[in-house]
């Protein structure tokens, strides 16, 4: 019969090897800072430039397969970004270097 320490260790390489881990890993991150972020204090206004900019990194992390990284990029986003703002390539004017 397997002991309570196996059982954890198989739980615990089972959910790394499906990726849960991970992804519950970056999600509590993402709610300790979002709970320890200073309402109080305004962010400032995103300009179009930095929208574009947020926009190209989460690209790249999605790209590599970061996408706990990803997560967390996207926990922390911008409140502004869900009022409409919405970026595609022709705003960088620039062609698309890669076709996935």
């Amino acid at each position: 019969m397997a002991t309570v320490t196996e059982l954890k260790a198989v739980l615990k390489d089972t959910l790394e090897k499906r990726g849960v881990l991970g992804h519950l890993k970056a999600r509590i991150r993402a709610e300790v800072f979002k709970a320890l972020d200073d309402e109080s204090e305004p962010r400032p206004p995103l300009s179009h430039e930095n929208l574009l900019i947020n926009e190209l990194i989460r690209e790249y992390l999605e790209f590599n397969k970061y996408k706990y990284t990803a997560s967390v990029l996207l926990a922390d986003d911008h409140p502004e970004k869900a009022k409409g703002k919405s970026t595609n390539i022709k705003d960088l004017h620039i062609s698309q270097a890669v076709k996935r």
